[in-house]
């Protein structure tokens, strides 16, 4: 399968009739492996403090999480392994695997949870297959 269908078909999926604003998979250093058409023009800057936030959890807490210019407010995580953000009705959630970062990023209707479910399992996956 290629990561362009893993964005097409595990991450842009339907649930409730909703789906992700837009999803990528991105390799830990920051270079793009596959995206949704919309998701945003990020910085390699803002990619950076996300993994040193993986490596120090705690980081992104005071100033927010940026992607593509937007700041979402960094809520609830697990260490080294989800950071979870909110801006107004919608949010991220990135999961970190041992070689990429899988992001998801929402908007009602679609909950934080359907958000969290669809990022989550996709990075379950890829951890249990090496990636």
């Amino acid at each position: 399968m290629s990561w362009q269908q893993y964005v097409d078909e595990h991450l842009m999926c339907e649930i409730d009739g909703n789906t992700l604003t837009a999803a990528a998979i991105l390799g830990q250093d920051g270079s793009v492996w596959s995206k949704s058409a919309n998701f945003p023009q990020f910085k390699p800057e803002e990619i950076a403090a996300i993994m040193k936030d993986f490596d120090q959890p705690g980081t992104l807490a005071p100033t927010g999480l940026f992607l593509g210019g937007t700041k979402y407010m960094v809520i609830q995580g697990e260490a080294g392994a989800v950071i979870r953000g909110k801006k107004g009705s919608g949010g991220i959630t990135v999961k970190k695997t041992s070689q990429a970062l899988i992001i998801g990023i929402y908007d009602e209707p679609l909950t934080p949870g359907q958000c969290n479910m669809i990022v989550e399992r996709l990075g379950d996956y890829l951890i249990e297959q090496g990636l």
